[in-house]
């Protein structure tokens, strides 16, 4: 090796040395934060998902997968039955992460969204097993910037280019869905050897189906006016479902659920009657990028619900055959991801609407706060709905923009703050 090439290889291990020094200070700072906010009022049974996100982010271990292999994907729309059915063990690779943001900053362009930076950091680094160990990578394709980075990913691993309907209301984007549902089975099967059958899918289904059983049951737990757990709690919860096999995360699930039914019989509660309870929705809250949860519940408020692709949202909605065929299971699966979805890449999307008021009516929310990572034109162009509908049915609504930078955490504590003592004055007038 030439000195040249030496220096070189010396700088980017220096390089990556300091990347990972600031992933796991980030890391400990918001697990510490979610801890703190517990003031030793945690339930118990919330320590195995602490863990994963601290074994992911800070020792930077693989995921648990069993020797099943890995396959990344990209978005809640991918089909985990599909995965499973397979053999494998999905991974969500979106990234919250500030330190891959800055890297990825020098590579995609500067209106990028921050989510799509952080990924191309992480891609760029080759230093974090959760991306290294994935035999591929699904991206859906749900807005321009998802469609470049596949391009970048596909330089270093193997990426299936999963295609959306933009109308998801006619037969025909069912059918568009199935055709890519069997391509995406193709390649599945070519990486794990299975030949996968109604069987397997069928299996799968019910797997998942377990793990929205406890989510449904979980729910209950949060419909009255006082919470037994925090809502940055439950986020983090959400998160830790991208890096754990699901029927793991299912059994932690089912244990945290016991434990909220036995502090809901004795009375233990970790808000007071009257504190605002606050919806959070728009753009996915990634960890470690969790500020805007834990600013709502340090300021005063209750994070009572939230409508995110990587909260609540991502097990909502069974899948239901009607049919035992195949294409009646595949068929099934797409009216799940598609046609009960309420991501607004959809072209109408008057159902994310009724849900948004449902949870609203469901959860006694007093305020929504729509938060829109900078440069997430999809989310941002539906705030105009939803303040139109949250103003007529005399919810109040802010719009809060932010990056993956803590720079601006003392604004967002300023805005969150004053919305918060506006809700007590409307509310307690």
């Amino acid at each position: 090796m030439t000195e040249i090439n030496q220096n070189e290889a010396a700088r980017l291990e220096r390089r990556r040395e300091r990347f990972e020094r600031k992933m796991s200070h980030t890391t400990i700072k918001y697990l510490r934060e979610l801890e703190d906010l517990g003031r030793g009022n945690t339930p118990e049974a919330m320590k195995p998902f602490f863990d994963v996100l601290k074994s992911v982010y800070f020792d930077m271990e693989p995921v648990r997968a069993e020797g099943r292999p890995c396959i990344g994907t990209y978005c809640a729309m991918v089909p985990l039955e599909l995965i499973y059915a397979a053999g494998a063990v999905p991974v969500k690779l979106c990234s919250g992460n500030y330190t891959s943001f800055l890297i990825g900053d020098d590579i995609v362009p500067r209106d990028a969204c921050p989510l799509v930076k952080a990924v191309a950091g992480f891609q760029e680094m080759k230093n974090l097993p959760i991306y290294n160990d994935c035999r591929m990578m699904v991206v859906p394709i749900t807005c321009d910037c998802k469609k470049k980075i596949s391009q970048i990913l596909s330089r270093d691993a193997d990426v299936f280019v999963m295609q959306i309907p933009v109308n998801r209301e006619d037969d025909e984007a069912i059918d568009s869905c199935v055709i890519e549902y069997n391509k995406l089975l193709d390649k599945l099967e070519q990486i794990t050897g299975a030949n996968v059958s109604c069987a397997d899918i069928s299996h799968a289904i019910a797997l998942v189906g377990n793990a929205q059983y406890e989510m449904s049951r979980f729910l209950e737990f949060k419909t009255g006016t006082r919470s037994l757990i925090r809502g940055s709690h439950v986020m983090a919860m959400m998160n830790a479902a991208s890096y754990m096999p699901i029927d793991i995360w299912t059994e932690k699930l089912h244990l945290l659920n016991d434990e909220l039914r036995e502090r809901q019989k004795n009375g233990l509660y970790i808000t007071k009657e009257n504190q605002p309870r606050i919806m959070l929705t728009g753009s996915p809250v990634i960890f470690p990028n969790i500020k805007l949860p834990l600013l709502i519940e340090q300021m005063g408020g209750s994070l009572a619900a939230d409508e995110t692709c990587m909260g609540e949202r991502f097990l909502y909605d069974p899948v239901i055959p009607t049919e035992k065929t195949f294409d009646g299971l595949l068929k099934a699966i797409a009216n799940r991801y598609v046609r009960a979805c309420t991501c607004p890449v959809f072209s109408e999307n008057r159902q994310r609407v009724d849900r948004i008021l449902h949870m609203i009516k469901e959860h006694k929310i007093q305020g929504v706060i729509y938060h829109v990572l900078r440069g997430c034109l999809v989310y941002d162009y539906e705030y105009a709905v939803i303040e139109k509908e949250l103003k007529e049915a005399d919810i109040p609504v802010i719009r809060v923009e932010n990056d993956y930078n803590e720079e601006d955490i003392e604004h967002l504590r300023i805005r969150v703050e004053a919305f918060i003592e506006l809700i007590k004055e409307t509310e307690y007038e």
